[in-house]
């Protein structure tokens, strides 16, 4: 059976549904899980750690990157769930020479949702992924007015100028063309860097010079903490620095089904301080 994925690549499956997945990114691990397909996933990577059972049962193939081959050559799976930007090409690559490995490629939360339909799909869980895409869009219309919100609707200047850091040694953001971004979007951010592309480096005096009002540290991937806010706070004595979930910005699954109420929270401590 044919199925396309988000690179608009044929994926044809031996068997249907698929009995044996391995996932290779968290926020999809998460929504297989929630899909309901907990005999048929054997293998997930060291970061995907929700569900937790899944986290601490699960076959480990590696990381995002550094998949272990040989391990998932041994595994033997019909299916392997993946992202052009989260895996290494040259992986993806060698497995799909023996595996149909089906490539999910996104941006934005359309294509978010795409991707959950498509896989609830390729795993036969077509009902439960549609299901899942009404809750997320309820909540998001529910808790942030999407997609005609009073604050979206706000011309950029009347938006915290915002930098949202992912990365320390060196600092870096994310650009224009990342889900991040659009997650911003939805906040009612102004993303500083929304001219710039994938991930872009950024200096102490960089930032400094940037007058930014907004600074947002992820939790992920790399694990901003307070001493961190701290650091930075002193450097920026004018710009409100604060600590943000990552997963509620970059994870496109199934988890976006709670970040809507995460982001409300999250404005209201911002607009409304």
């Amino acid at each position: 059976m044919k199925f396309i994925d988000q690179l608009n690549r044929s994926v044809e499956l031996a068997s249907f549904p698929p009995k044996k997945i391995i996932s290779t990114v968290p926020s999809q691990t998460e929504l297989l899980f929630d899909l309901g397909l907990e005999e048929e996933i054997i293998g997930i990577t060291k970061f995907c750690v929700h569900p937790d059972n899944w986290f601490r049962n699960k076959k480990r193939i590696g990381g995002t990157k550094n998949l272990n081959i040989s391990l998932i050559q041994q595994l033997q799976p019909d299916l392997i769930v993946a992202n052009k930007e989260e895996n290494e090409q040259s992986q993806i690559q060698e497995l799909e020479r023996e595996y149909p490995v089906w490539i999910s490629d996104i941006k934005n939360l359309e294509d978010a949702e795409d991707m959950i339909k498509r896989v609830g799909a390729l795993v036969e869980r077509t009902n439960e992924s549609l299901e899942l895409i009404k809750r997320i869009r309820t909540n998001f219309t529910h808790y942030l007015g999407h997609p005609s919100s009073a604050i979206e609707q706000l011309p950029s200047n009347s938006k915290p100028r915002t930098i949202y850091l992912i990365w320390k040694d060196p600092y870096m953001s994310v650009g224009g063309d990342t889900f991040i971004h659009d997650m911003m979007q939805h906040c009612g951010f102004h993303n500083m860097l929304e001219d710039d592309t994938r991930y872009p480096q950024l200096s102490a005096d960089g930032l400094k010079s940037m007058g930014c009002q907004l600074l947002l540290l992820s939790s992920e991937p790399f694990p901003f903490k307070q001493k961190h806010v701290d650091e930075l706070q002193a450097i920026l004595p004018e710009t409100r620095v604060i600590l943000v979930d990552g997963e509620m910005f970059s994870w496109y699954g199934s988890r976006l089904q709670h970040a809507p109420a995460y982001f409300s929270q999250l404005r209201e401590l911002v607009f409304n301080r």
